[in-house]
């Protein structure tokens, strides 16, 4: 009867923690959002980019979508999508431009290693992550 009763305390225990991150992930997109635009902006500046993030949008979709962040960008209509890939064991920063009727405009590396490894990122990936997010886009659209 002991051992049933520490298996609970343990369960208990493990799943007030998983409850705990996972409220506070929630409750602090909004921040973690905000501190990532200001880091994106700063590496902008200090690449000499001419782009600059404004605001960030909150989208929302009917299913599970790529994780990232979409922001609005100043002097244009344009918006941004901020995501990671997973390239050789190390996270590479990568913005994506989106125009207003949802086409992939373009793709900015983020950091200074995105930088360097950019051109040997295979065409493909970069291909398919276009593609889930301008079908993203559409399926957002079609549930407005």
């Amino acid at each position: 009867m002991n051992n049933i009763k520490d298996k609970v305390i343990l369960f208990s225990w493990v799943a007030g923690l998983l409850i705990l991150i996972s409220v506070l992930w929630i409750f602090t997109q909004p921040l973690q959002s905000h501190y990532l635009m200001r880091s994106v902006n700063n590496v902008f500046i200090n690449n000499n980019e001419i782009y600059r993030l404004s605001a960030s949008i909150q989208k929302k979709y009917d299913k599970a979508n790529l994780l990232g962040y979409w922001y609005s960008m100043q002097n244009t209509t344009d918006n941004m999508f901020v995501f990671a890939i997973f390239q050789d064991g190390i996270l590479v920063p990568l913005g994506v431009i989106v125009s207003d009727d949802g086409i992939v405009k373009d793709i900015v590396p983020i950091s200074a290693h995105a930088v360097q490894i950019f051109d040997s990122l295979p065409k493909s990936i970069l291909q398919m992550y276009t593609v889930r997010i301008e079908s993203s886009l559409v399926n957002a659209q079609e549930g407005d």
